[in-house]
């Protein structure tokens, strides 16, 4: 079908380049428009100094210079989607607007708003598969239904990567030529831009925010890790060496395109048989097709745990309960490789993967709190927060998720530690107040005796707290917590 005039709002994929709906709106009109809505309804709910907005930020306007360079212009707006989209679009007068799928409920339920309103004056509303190779019902079981175990998942997910019956080789992550059709980008006189301060947010600096957002900075980062990828399994579990890709935040707003992410490990397994490196990385990129699919059937999730008989658990409540929560969320657990990893994600918004999984079974299965919680603090302070990745990871980490770690898995703080940070190098970036401790102290503290403690001028509960809880008996307690579930299951 062929338009007239359509209209590309882009929203969780800022770029210019490899863009499945602007590549589409390109291709079937003779003039295309493009948009991005800053979100009031979001917005709103989010701190005043959110770096995540001013990545965004940054990202529009370097979307915005990208698309000018290419003929057209980028209009931006700030308000609700619902009401933003059909009045521009009947001022544009255009026949089509065109999106990149979203599989997060609340923003199906709106774009099926906006599809009603739009179909209300005869225009289209076109969405398109961008931010996932495969997505909802595209990889399912032999027995035709959606796959709820991961293995089997990336299984199926690479035996239909190579086929080729669907277009050809490399069809399911050939990137899209949107310079092939740039001469249908139409311009907009208005090149306002809402700024931070009027939005209602403080705008950081650069140490205080830690990251640059734009698809620049997307395409640095992952030219740095396309020269270390062969290591990546090797490095990847240790927060103190440069080990991961650090382009989740790229990920989740899309100025990295994940075909081309994608591309890339397949080629280095096909060239270099990279099995530790490329092959590692390119699970983890499938994890997040399969987070995405869960989150489409089981929309559930989202408050309650995929296990249902999970739920018969009885979390840790009252004061004390908020007490051990403040600690967590503060650093302040008393036991190193939390606190640093707490610290980590309070000061730069990021934390390194192995530590979300270290925190994780800390919260739910050391103190006893529901999971929901922690995920709803790593929600509001996650650069990269992806509601799918995040329930998926804190349910997996809580045992109640789907293909999640046995609920009698608890990992030792202490032990996680001394063999990811052997040295204590990540602990002392984050807990100075520890540095005089030596590889075999640091990992402990509350062990040592007063000679030592007094050796590195360490005074326990003064300048680092004694542990909340001792996690031999914590261990015991969560194991009585679970075998409800037993129960649940007999019954």
């Amino acid at each position: 079908m062929t338009y007239s005039k359509s209209l590309v709002w882009f929203r969780r994929d800022l770029r210019s380049f490899d863009h499945a709906a602007l590549y589409q709106a390109l291709k079937q009109s003779s003039a295309c428009y493009c948009v991005f809505v800053f979100d009031h309804s979001i917005l709103q709910h989010l701190p005043k100094r959110d770096r995540r907005v001013q990545f965004i930020h940054q990202s529009v306007v370097e979307l915005r210079q990208e698309i000018e360079k290419l003929g057209g212009s980028l209009i931006i707006r700030y308000g609700n989607p619902q009401q933003e989209i059909p009045a521009l679009t009947a001022q544009l007068e255009v026949d089509a607007v065109f999106v990149n799928r979203d599989y997060e409920p609340l923003a199906k339920e709106r774009d099926q708003a906006i599809q009603l309103a739009l179909n209300s004056f005869n225009c289209a509303f076109v969405s398109t598969k961008d931010q996932v190779i495969f997505e909802v019902d595209e990889v399912l079981s032999l027995a035709a239904k959606p796959f709820s175990v991961f293995t089997p998942y990336k299984n199926a997910w690479l035996k239909k990567i190579a086929s080729e019956t669907e277009g050809g080789a490399d069809f399911y992550f050939r990137a899209y030529p949107i310079e092939k059709y740039a001469q249908h980008l139409a311009k907009y006189t208005d090149k306002s831009l809402p700024s931070l301060a009027e939005m209602g947010f403080e705008e950081l600096n650069e140490d205080e925010l830690k990251l640059q957002g734009g698809m620049s900075a997307g395409s640095k980062l992952l030219e740095d890790f396309l020269s270390r990828m062969d290591q990546y399994g090797n490095t990847r579990d240790f927060p103190a060496i440069k080990g991961p890709s650090y382009l989740s935040v790229h990920l989740r707003f899309g100025t990295v395109s994940i075909r081309y992410l994608v591309s890339q490990a397949i080629r280095n397994i096909r060239t270099a048989g990279d099995l530790q490196g490329a092959n590692v990385w390119l699970s983890e990129l499938i994890w997040r097709d399969f987070y995405f699919m869960i989150l489409h059937h089981h929309p559930r999730v989202i408050n309650r745990s995929f296990k249902p008989e999970y739920d018969a658990i009885q979390w840790e409540s009252g004061e004390q309960a908020q007490l051990l929560f403040r600690a967590w969320c503060d650093g302040k657990t008393g036991y190193p490789l939390v606190d640093a990893a707490m610290l980590q994600l309070n000061q730069t918004g990021y934390m390194h993967n192995r530590l979300r999984m270290v925190v994780a079974s800390f919260l739910v299965k050391d103190l006893g709190i529901d999971w929901r919680w922690g995920e709803a603090y790593f929600a509001l302070h996650l650069n990269d927060f992806d509601l799918s990745a995040n329930n998926g990871g804190w349910q997996w980490a809580a045992s109640t998720g789907c293909d999640a770690q046995p609920y009698f898995r608890i990992f030792n703080p202490i032990t996680q530690s001394e063999k990811f940070d052997a040295d204590g190098k990540f602990i002392r970036r984050y807990l100075p107040q520890l540095s005089a401790l030596n590889s075999r102290q640091i990992h402990a503290p509350w062990t040592l005796g007063q000679i030592e403690l007094k050796a590195a001028n360490l005074r326990l509960g003064i300048d680092y707290p004694l542990p909340v809880v001792e996690h031999d008996v914590a261990r015991k307690k969560t194991l009585e917590r679970y075998s409800v579930v037993k129960k649940v299951v007999a019954e």
